[in-house]
């Protein structure tokens, strides 16, 4: 059995306040995307986890073991499973790969044991494990609240054609919603909402991340005077940009010229919006 774990952008991300828990209290929306990590499942005598990345954790630190622990408990069924990722998601990136892996385990060993957890239990387990974690059990584009545990499915009208950039360096989400509050605009650069296909873009953690990250910024700014660009935006805290692609538009000559003027060192996948999952 193989299972699709889809990365995400945050095509809007605003933040209400603080919450009495600690966390934020958001509003987002949220899409998938077609770059994925490939999940394979099989029988074993007993559990193991391997991955082609070997600067990702195999033991209780890495979200996916974690996702099978807690589906094991929560059921009393033995984990008798070879769980092996092919990691395509840069981790770090604010994709949301360690929860949509996460995800696609509790789905998995949850098909595999005949559904003894109905999508509610699910939720509850996923919730547990992270923020983010819950939005990858629907299948499709949501709107996500509370700390992003509260998914209302919300589909795109149309797909959308995009270029993610990430550069060589990641951004703490933890720092990035304490320094939210106190954080300032830098003159200059734009945070207003944007608009492309009836969505609203607009990404409230761009104001703490650009005052200390100001290449995010400057990256932004840049993608947004290209020709080929709709609109541009960070998704989430970081440090993944993104650009939605104009009709027609070429993403390979927006790709080329976005190495030539940061560098090669840029990470650049071109993608687009898709359903949430695919099974095989």
């Amino acid at each position: 059995m193989k299972r699709v774990a889809p990365a995400k952008i945050n095509l809007s991300l605003r933040i209400r306040g603080k919450r009495a828990d600690g966390f934020h209290e958001i509003e987002s929306l949220f899409a998938p995307l077609a770059l994925a990590d490939i999940l394979s499942f099989e029988d074993a005598p007993a559990f193991s986890f391997t991955c082609d990345d070997p600067t990702l954790p195999g033991d209780d630190t890495n979200l996916a073991v974690r996702a099978a622990r807690r589906f094991s408990e929560r059921t009393g069924r033995s984990l008798t499973v070879r769980i092996h990722l092919e990691k395509r998601i840069p981790h770090g990136a604010g994709l949301g790969g360690g929860s949509s892996d996460a995800a696609a385990v509790l789905r998995a060993l949850n098909d595999r044991s005949g559904n003894p957890l109905a999508l509610p239990e699910l939720n509850e387990i996923a919730g547990e494990l992270g923020s983010d974690v819950p939005f990858f059990l629907q299948d499709s584009a949501a709107r996500c609240r509370g700390r992003g545990e509260i998914v209302e499915p919300r589909p795109l009208v149309t797909r959308l054609r995009l270029l993610l950039i990430k550069p060589p360096f990641p951004v703490p989400t933890p720092w990035a919603y304490r320094r939210w509050s106190e954080s300032r605009e830098l003159p200059g650069i734009s945070y207003a909402a944007q608009h492309v296909g009836g969505i609203e873009l607009v990404n409230d953690l761009e104001r703490p991340v650009f005052e200390k990250y100001f290449f995010l910024a400057a990256l932004k700014s840049w993608l947004s005077q290209q020709p080929e660009v709709a609109a541009a935006l960070m998704s989430g805290s970081g440090s993944t940009s993104f650009a939605i692609l104009r009709d027609a538009a070429s993403v390979e000559a927006l790709e080329t010229r976005t190495r030539a003027e940061f560098g090669e060192g840029m990470w650049c996948c071109r993608t687009e919006t898709a359903t949430s999952h695919i099974d095989s």
